[in-house]
């Protein structure tokens, strides 16, 4: 029997549309400065959406602007903080316990959210970075999964919530200067079923972080892959 928080659940699709529309209304106006390439959002397939993270206000601006619900690969501590477990079971995130090794309850979760055409939020740099204009080294995840489900990964370069709340600050700023670049959709079909092989993996990680060093604006002086 399916769960309440499941994200096919017709309450959880009821409370993301209801925060979408109330909350992101609030965060359109007073943090989002400007949205570039929606045109590029996909319509009604699966598909891997990859940003860069600089601060908590990064999925949440996100989604106030997205068309579509998104459902992001989202660290245990959020499940667990009295605040945002929450917003993590009201909006069906995809819970992911970092230091458990089997992770084929993971790709499970993954799977069903593809099957169900949904959309799947990834941060390659699995954490905030600390740094205004760098981002960190990228796990190589959003190509495991890409590969393993044949989807498609949309890079999407946030701008200016570093300003807003870095993870130096203990509280955010209400500042209009959030910008969002939504790239065209990287297709890997060349690659499709080759999740095992640790090389193609990372080149398919960096060409996606090649792309975010494009639209937000930081650099990723990480790059390593013997592929490019």
């Amino acid at each position: 029997m399916a769960s309440i928080f499941d994200s096919d659940h017709p309450f959880i699709a009821f409370t993301y549309y209801f925060l979408r529309k109330i909350v992101g209304a609030v965060i359109r106006l007073f943090l989002i400065k400007r949205v570039i390439g929606l045109s590029n959002f996909p319509v009604n397939q699966p598909a891997i959406i990859a940003f860069n993270h600089q601060s908590f206000f990064d999925f949440i601006c996100f989604a106030a602007i997205s068309p579509r619900n998104i459902h992001f690969l989202s660290a245990e501590k959020f499940f667990e903080h009295p605040l945002w477990k929450f917003l993590m079971m009201f909006t069906g995130q995809i819970r992911v316990d970092r230091n458990q090794h089997d992770k084929h309850e993971l790709h499970e979760r993954v799977s069903r959210h593809v099957k169900r055409c949904q959309l799947i939020g990834i941060f390659p740099e699995g954490t905030r970075s600390p740094h205004r204009e760098e981002m960190q080294k990228a796990f190589t995840g959003v190509a495991i999964f890409a590969l393993r489900h044949h989807i498609p990964i949309v890079p999407v370069g946030i701008r200016g919530t570093y300003d807003v709340m870095s993870r130096h600050d203990k509280w955010p700023k209400i500042k209009r200067v959030v910008e969002i670049h939504i790239g065209e959709p990287l297709h890997f079909s060349q690659h499709h079923d080759k999740d095992s092989d640790k090389d193609i993996c990372v080149y398919v990680t960096e060409v996606v972080m090649k792309e975010l060093e494009k639209l937000s604006g930081k650099r990723y002086p990480h790059y390593e892959s013997k592929l490019q």
